[in-house]
This record gives C-alpha cells, structure tokens and sequence, in this order.
C-alpha cells in the first residue's frame, strides 16, 4: 500500500529528489512540504516540487509519511514543531547520515500512536537546495533504515516498498552500527577532504594558484567532497562524535605506520599495504556503486594524454 500523503520537511537535495523519483514512480500522493528559509520555498513552489506551506506543522497535517530532510543539528527542533500535528498511525522518518544522535533528538517528543523510523539514504552530490534535486539519485544506491524496537514491522515493509519504488536498494541495521559504518565510508573521508583541502589552501598562499592549476585527480576529488554543505557536516560530526573519534584514532595509527615505512624505505610494507586497499575499489565497482571509467564525473574535462 502506498502513501496518500508524504510531507517533506525540508526542501534540500535530497527532498526535491524524494519528489522528482516519486513522480518518476507514477506514485499519486499529496506531497507538501516547507523550508525554513523563504527563498527555498519561492525555489520549491517555482519547479512544482510540492504544495509548500509556511510551517512544519501546516506540512505534515494530515500525512501518513512524514520524512525530516533537516541537518541533523535542526532534528529535535522540528520534532517538537510537528510532534503535535503528527496524524495517528502515521510513520516519521529522516535522512540524516546519522542515526544515534537523531534517535536521541526525535523519539522523546513523538506520540505513541506514530512509527519513528530512522533512515539514510546513501546518495548525494556536492550541491544543495531544492533546484539541486534530480529523480535519479537514489537508482542502486542503498538507503538504510534502522527500525526501533518498538517499530511495528508492518510499517517497516511498509516504508521499505516505499524506499524501493524511488529506485534504491533498502538494508536494515541497529542505529549504533549505522553510526559506526558511515564514520568509516562517508565521515571520516570527509574530514579528510577538508584537512587536505585546507592545507592546499596554505600551501596556494606561497605557490599563488599552482594547485589550483595542476591540480590532479585525487586533489580535484577531494575539493568537491569539500565543497559539501559546511552546516550539515558540523552537524554529523557534533552528533556521531564517539564513532568519528574512533575510527579516526585508527586513521591516525595506519597514517604513522605509513610515514615510518617511507621514512625508513620500507618500500615492501607500501607494496603491501597499497595492494590489499586496491581491492576495497574493485568491490565497489562490483557492487554497482561506482564505474570503472577514468574521469567518472568530470564531463567536459578532456583528459591529457
């Protein structure tokens, strides 16, 4: 059974791409939405994304699927905002990329009678706001949902149908995991990106606009992962602050051991070390997340011999 009605509360990237899969999908549903910023409601109400109102509450009135695609730090804000105007039944969900902290934001100020049902869908790009979405982010890519103990299973399925049909692959796991995974395949990596992009930054002071100009593709990866929105990032690095830390102190030690091998030309510790990672990139493109193709991304760049 599909949604009458799904409210989006935020008007982003990833929920103007909720509602062009949505159309895409031939599902007939209301969708309403809101921002908080007035600009993006004009945006919304330009392209047709949705019937856009004001105010959460006005949003998700009378909707049985009512999705938060809020920065993780806005979460406990707008729980409170729609709490009371949650329709009996109806299922609650999000897209932050992280789940503990939004668990602990959310679930304290829900009514008993509505699913909470965290999630995340693991799609984006660097842009942001509601002309940035496109019905195509989600096809094969996985979007995880972390039911709660007390999610009745039916709206689990429920949910999961829903999350298919926008044309992405749908896994369950406990919020802590989640939290703990995503610190190793999407945190931490940026967090990386903005340290080197930083420090090319200092070093462009003394070259003038040498690394801009000779910039190679590892470098122009990472200046597009910074190039991600700054207030969402503080966010999920505030909230998945255990997990970060972690997996960066592992970081940290695999960074030491490499240095001393180039320091003391450990040329086969490197050999090693740079074999074993190559493979983590050949199960992703057999997994269907990434394509073997040179310069995956970068239309229009015409590659030097």
């Amino acid at each position: 059974m599909t949604y009458r009605h799904v409210a989006l509360v935020g008007l982003g990237l990833i929920a103007s791409s909720i509602s062009h899969a949505m159309r895409r999908a031939g599902m007939e549903t209301r969708i309403t939405g809101t921002a908080q910023s007035a600009a993006s409601r004009e945006t919304a109400t330009r392209l047709g994304l949705c019937e856009v109102f004001e105010t959460p509450a006005e949003a998700v009135t009378g909707a049985d699927l009512v999705i938060l695609c809020v920065p993780v730090g806005a979460m406990e804000s707008v729980a409170k905002q729609v709490a009371p105007h949650l329709a009996p039944g109806a299922t609650l969900t999000d897209v932050g990329s992280v789940k503990g902290g939004v668990v602990t934001a959310v679930a304290p100020y829900l009514p008993e009678n509505v699913d909470f049902i965290p999630g995340h869908p693991i799609a984006g790009t660097e842009h942001s706001g509601p002309a940035s979405g496109f019905a195509s982010l989600f096809d094969n890519r996985w979007w995880l949902l972390t039911p709660l103990p007390d999610s009745r299973p039916e709206a689990v399925a429920r949910l999961t149908k829903f999350v298919t049909r926008l044309g992405a692959n749908v896994d369950l796991m406990e919020p802590d995991h989640h939290d703990l995974v995503l610190a190793v395949t999407s945190h931490i990596p940026h967090l990386i990106a903005y340290t080197m992009v930083g420090v090319a930054d200092d070093l462009r002071r003394v070259t003038s606009t040498e690394v801009i100009n000779y910039s190679a593709a590892g470098f122009r990866d990472f200046t597009r992962i910074a190039a991600s929105d700054p207030t969402m990032w503080r966010d999920v690095f505030l909230s998945n602050r255990e997990a970060t830390l972690e997996i960066l102190g592992r970081f940290t030690e695999e960074l030491f051991a490499l240095q001393r091998a180039i320091r003391t030309g450990d040329g086969d510790h490197l050999h090693r070390y740079f074999t074993r990672t190559r493979s983590i990139r050949r199960g992703i493109i057999e997994a269907g997340q990434d394509t073997p193709e040179p310069d995956f991304g970068r239309v229009g760049i015409k590659r030097d011999g």
